[in-house]
């Protein structure tokens, strides 16, 4: 289950990078009580962060000026502009502050070699989840105490859970975790085809089967139990589930998708 709590600190933070995960952390935040006052998000198209700004957020194009008035730094652009941007903002940064970087395939000694001064750096690696709190987050760090690595968890896990990694582990929590979202959302969408075809409409299927996945992941997350032992539960002698999730081995379902991980971690990790 996710950790919900409320955000009860005056620090201020920027996110750097208002774009899809950019604004589902604020999004989240938002919900978990963090003051709309102490965050500011840029982006250089402003007006698609209206909803953001409605909610009294404060948005900018300006990368710099929100970094200087940040105690927080949390950075959400593309992995080709993360080392432009360190650059932009080096000046802003001193030994207080704290940056928190989401980009893939960017080490923590690589953004160290982009600033002008040494911060305390983490790596997250969260996924879109964060918008409805209920994201898996990764951290990972090299130098950070006690207190900073609370502090980041703080915030991350009010958007769904935490877990504190190596760093050379972020490119396979990026697979699992991020990508992961994209893997289980195609398997969702599979299961409403197929509920389609024997008899359900749309909406139906889609409710059974967003339902079914839910009640499944809060199986494993509650009871800590191995797949398999739930999956004894229902499948019955000469059943149909039996009879289901064979065929869809003999069609190469779990070899598709381990090969499917693999490939993806491959293209991020040569």
């Amino acid at each position: 289950m996710p950790s919900y709590i409320n955000i009860k600190m005056n620090k201020s933070i920027a996110i750097i990078g208002g774009g899809n995960l950019g604004k589902a952390i604020a999004e989240g935040m938002l919900t978990q009580g963090f003051p709309a006052s102490k965050l500011t998000v840029t982006r250089q198209r402003t007006e698609l962060l209206s909803a953001l700004k409605d909610k009294n957020v404060n948005v900018t194009s300006d990368n710099v000026e929100a970094v200087k008035n940040a105690e927080i730094v949390i950075i959400t652009v593309k992995p080709y502009q993360i080392a432009s941007v360190l650059n932009e903002i080096s000046s802003e940064f001193s030994k207080d502050k704290l940056l928190i970087s989401a980009v893939s395939d960017f080490s923590i000694e690589s953004i160290l070699k982009e600033l002008q001064s040494q911060p305390t750096v983490f790596r997250v690696m969260p996924n879109t989840a964060s918008s409805v709190n209920e994201s898996m987050t990764c951290i990972a760090t090299n130098n950070a105490s006690e207190d900073d690595t609370e502090t980041v968890k703080t915030i991350f896990n009010a958007l769904g859970s935490t877990v504190v990694i190596n760093e050379q582990l972020m490119a396979a929590a990026t697979v699992l975790g991020a990508c992961g979202i994209a893997y289980v959302l195609r398997f969702i969408r599979g299961m409403i085809q197929g509920g389609i075809e024997i008899g359900f409409d749309a909406k139906t299927a889609t409710h059974i089967a967003t339902q079914t996945v839910k009640g499944a992941s809060e199986l494993l997350l509650r009871t800590g139990n191995h797949p398999e032992s739930e999956i004894d539960k229902v499948t019955t002698p000469k059943g149909c589930t039996i009879a289901g999730l064979n065929e869809m081995e003999h069609q190469g379902f779990s070899s598709s998708l381990i090969k499917g991980i693999k490939t993806s971690y491959g293209s991020i990790s040569k």
